[in-house]
């Protein structure tokens, strides 16, 4: 059972009041098991770029399903400053395309908590002909953005960063010219930002990658009617290319099924269906790593929408094995992996992350994150600078916890509170309004006590 506490007064009221505000705690009681269906708010990564797209598209952009996250919230504050219109007509967003060129704002853009938007919006102002300043809070302040910095400047774009090459941006846009660039750290937020430019670029700008990384971006410019050339080792878009509106059912979050996907993972016979669920196969390793960890999965009703697949996903919990995630896995689950290590103790043999080191530099540290809470219940944890190795077979105990801010890290460990004994109070529950403004009252329908 899920209940939510503020000011140190346990409430009786339902839990969306613990949105009230964003320092909110909750208290998470243990449960048998998960049973019911669950449609899941619009996938967050193709929320940014379908809406980024059809600002500077021609025509009227229509998205329903758009992601409830505060995340993607500031790609729509900041587009509205850049004189695109757009509007809630029922359960739809209707953006007003504005064609390529955008207009000046007259303040610095607010990009809250979001890495995805300024990584992705700094590609299409770096093709802008006027000056943009963009911001974010304190966590976002901490990320860095040398990896788009120095591409785009390659490109012609002008860059002035804060400390450390980290927010805030001031970005003077223009002319662009062309590259091929081979991505250093791979990253679907910068592959998409250069792709982004390329529109804005003469000659064919090629984006290469190491690992493969999340192609939505790829996949919504073609959407938008772009030519898009893919190879297995990444990318290129011609600049000059005029965008189309679309009209668009964005498909529910895999990364937001991953807590409800786990969590059921967590009991034996816990019964799961997720309709309209986002497929696309850089984004369903997910479901492999949970079939060879035990979990009973299905997909059916399976099709393709925008070029994007979309299916429903049905699964039986089991009993937990273990697994090593590693290289290209680590890559296709980074987002994921903040759960998948708080099930770890549960199972047989153990989770051991391996190649993880870009999770130090998310929202919160990540790995440390994980490892602290961890330990707060009770587990025995090794923390790497790349990873995490967490053994099997242990009991995990309430405790009092903390998100750090990190909306991932609050509703990792609200799934791990399901199968520990005793009650565990999270602080600053609240965080995961960032991608998920519903989420304890979802996984609170869910929950058999």
């Amino acid at each position: 059972m899920l209940v939510p506490k503020q000011a140190g007064l346990l409430l009786t009221a339902k839990c969306q009041l613990l949105f009230m505000s964003k320092s909110s705690n909750v208290i998470v009681r243990p449960a048998k098991g998960l049973k019911g269906t669950i449609s899941l708010p619009g996938d967050k990564s193709i929320s940014h770029r379908y809406a980024m797209l059809g600002g500077i598209a021609e025509g009227a952009t229509k998205l329903e399903n758009y992601s409830a996250g505060a995340d993607c919230a500031s790609t729509l504050g900041c587009l509205r400053s850049l004189g695109v219109e757009w509007t809630r007509d029922g359960g739809k967003i209707v953006i007003q395309g504005r064609g390529a060129k955008l207009q000046a704002p007259s303040a610095p853009l607010d990009c809250g908590n979001s890495g995805s938007t300024i990584r992705m919006l700094s590609g299409i102002l770096a093709g802008q002909d006027f000056s943009t300043e963009l911001f974010g809070d304190e966590s976002l302040s901490r990320r860095p953005m040398a990896r788009v910095i120095t591409p785009l400047e390659a490109m012609g774009a002008k860059i002035t960063a804060g400390n450390g090459g980290r927010p805030p941006l001031k970005i003077s846009g223009g002319h662009l010219k062309a590259i091929s660039y081979n991505m250093p750290v791979p990253s679907a937020q910068v592959k998409s930002c250069l792709l982004f430019a390329g529109l804005y670029a003469d000659g064919e700008t090629a984006v290469e990658e190491s690992i493969r990384t999340r192609d939505h971006g790829e996949i919504a410019l073609r959407a938008f009617g772009a030519e898009v050339k893919r190879t297995p080792q990444g990318a290129s878009v011609r600049g000059g290319q005029t965008l189309k509106a679309i009209e668009a059912r964005i498909p529910g979050d895999i990364s937001s099924a991953a807590f409800f996907l786990c969590a059921a993972g967590l009991f034996p016979g816990s019964q799961l269906v997720v309709p309209n669920l986002l497929m696309n196969p850089t984004r369903a390793r997910l479901l492999d790593i949970l079939i060879g960890l035990g979990l009973g999965i299905s997909v059916t009703q399976l099709e393709e929408h925008h070029g994007e697949l979309v299916g429903t996903v049905q699964v039986e919990g089991g009993s937990l094995k273990g697994a090593t995630i590693s290289g290209a896995d680590t890559a296709a689950v980074i987002d994921e992996i903040p759960v998948l290590s708080a099930i770890a103790p549960y199972t047989r043999d153990g989770i051991e992350i391996r190649d993880a080191k870009e999770l130090r530099v998310k929202e919160s540290d990540r790995i440390a994150t994980v490892a602290t809470n961890l330990r707060a219940m009770g587990a025995e944890v090794e923390e790497r600078e790349d990873g995490l190795k967490i053994p099997g077979t242990q009991k995990l105990r309430g405790a009092e916890i903390d998100s750090f801010g990190d909306h991932r890290i609050a509703m990792a460990f609200a799934v791990a509170a399901l199968r520990a004994s005793g009650e565990t109070l999270i602080r600053d529950a609240g965080a995961a309004v960032i991608s998920f403004p519903g989420f304890f009252d979802s996984l609170d329908a869910l929950v058999e006590r």
